[in-house]
């Protein structure tokens, strides 16, 4: 017998139960809604009763809602956190950032002539000289930096590109270098093992079809014990002999020296790379840099303006917007400023943040959970530096008749949402990663995460 689909629902019913739903256009909610019928149509169970319907459709327009771009507390204690938007920019950009989306701009057009003028000319020449290099351009990422180049060296009849088989990683989100490579239409030449890779494997795989060598330095993940890797020097030297490109992607790409900032390792900067000799550096503007998602390539002048001709080269160039932003994080480093929020987290004393941690905790202490001050260590994140451990501070939360699970799920449903991670039965909230800005808003967002146990002492 089939379904009385009489019972079902109208939508205009739905709408009208569902009231205002302001953070989601109308189109949106009422797509939800029709697609929310069309499975009760398709459903082989009893039709639910309406009110039932009206909370999943509102449970599904939350969840969509929840997907938006919004402001996020990191408590992760991760400084360059993938799944969080990496490296945070600092505030001064956003008023450069307001002025260049809300007005017109010269982008393409010379002020001195009033002709058409050269893109990001004066962000080029500035990443020129912040990496020692002849020259420099920006594309949408370190991995559109890579397959540009590839594309620009690899050609008929020089195809292959030498890479170690130490250095054939992933650098997340699934995306790895031989894939990367073969995309690029290049045929990869692996050398030497997984553990040692020496100059003489170098030597012997160069060949008529070499279209260049590529270092990528392995900056996700590290090796000990027997292990051996040609120098930078070494094969710059090699390369010049042989008269075949070198490249080397840095991939996260610090510009000043890291361990000056907290206790992290040394990371190679862009100008230390050019400086042993290699023809092309690539990498990235989100991690270290502290910028926006950009990839920056930066050496040889002709190198870089045949890499500008290719024609693919269009399609993953910056706009406006990534190209100012750019600007002003490449201008700050020029002049000696690192002031940069991750730059600023890294160097950050213990000592302050356990002042914050205390006067976070007073302010909440008539809460129903146990809230103390811990220690932890943080990470730079981000596939970089994966031996460097920070100290750091959290406040650990213990809640009362609440499970850890349903208190994170409360403080990342929270007007500010708050990520936090579980450790040793508590609730963690590393301030490393915290602005202190953002010290009020997190106060409030524990005190309403915790508010259905102090309504039930009530």
């Amino acid at each position: 017998m089939g379904k009385d689909l009489s019972r079902l629902p109208a939508i205009e019913k739905i709408l009208q139960a569902l009231g205002g739903h302001d953070r989601l256009p109308r189109p949106v909610v009422l797509a939800t809604v029709r697609e929310e019928i069309k499975d009760l149509r398709n459903n082989e169970e009893d039709i639910p009763p309406f009110d039932e319907v009206v909370q999943q459709v509102n449970r599904k327009l939350n969840a969509l809602s929840r997907t938006r771009l919004a402001a996020v507390i990191n408590g992760t204690g991760v400084l360059i956190h993938t799944n969080l938007g990496r490296s945070p920019l600092p505030e001064r950009i956003a008023e450069k950032l307001t002025a260049i989306a809300t007005s017109y701009n010269n982008l393409e057009l010379d002020l001195n002539t009033g002709e058409r003028g050269k893109r990001a000319g004066f962000l080029e020449q500035s990443l020129a000289h912040l990496c020692a290099a002849e020259a420099a351009t920006s594309v949408n990422n370190c991995a559109s930096a890579l397959v540009i180049i590839l594309r620009h060296l690899v050609r008929e009849g020089r195809h292959r590109v030498i890479i170690s088989r130490s250095q054939l990683v992933e650098i997340g989100g699934g995306f790895r270098i031989p894939d990367i490579l073969l995309a690029s239409g290049a045929t990869l030449h692996e050398i030497g093992t997984t553990n040692k890779t020496t100059l003489s494997d170098y030597r012997e795989a160069i060949s008529e079809e070499t279209a260049m060598i590529l270092k990528v330095h392995q900056s996700n993940f590290f090796m000990g014990g027997f292990v051996e890797n040609a120098q930078t020097t070494e094969l710059s030297a090699l390369a010049r002999e042989k008269g075949i490109p070198f490249c080397e992607d840095l991939g996260s790409g610090a510009v000043v020296n890291t361990e000056e900032f907290g206790p992290v390792e040394h990371e190679p900067t862009p100008a230390e790379i050019m400086a042993q000799g290699v023809d092309l550096v690539c990498f990235s503007g989100d991690k270290l840099l502290g910028g926006p998602q950009a990839g920056i390539i930066a050496g040889r002048a002709d190198l870089i303006a045949g890499i500008k001709k290719e024609p693919f080269y269009r399609a993953l160039r910056c706009d406006k917007l990534i190209l100012s932003m750019l600007e002003e994080v490449t201008t700050a480093y020029l002049e000696g400023n690192t002031d940069v929020p991750l730059l600023n987290m890294l160097s950050t004393p213990v000592e302050t943040l356990r002042d914050r941690a205390e006067n976070i905790v007073s302010s909440i202490n008539d809460l129903p959970a146990k809230i103390s001050v811990g220690n932890s260590e943080a990470r730079i994140g981000g596939g970089t530096m994966p031996r460097s451990a920070i100290p750091s501070v959290t406040l650990d939360i213990e809640p009362e008749k609440m499970s850890l699970t349903a208190i994170a799920k409360r403080l990342r449903f929270g007007e500010v949402p708050v990520m936090g991670y579980t450790a040793d039965k508590l609730y963690r909230i590393d301030l490393r990663t915290v602005f202190s800005r953002q010290d009020k808003d997190l106060s409030e967002a524990i005190r309403k995460a915790l508010s259905p146990l102090l309504e039930k002492q009530d």
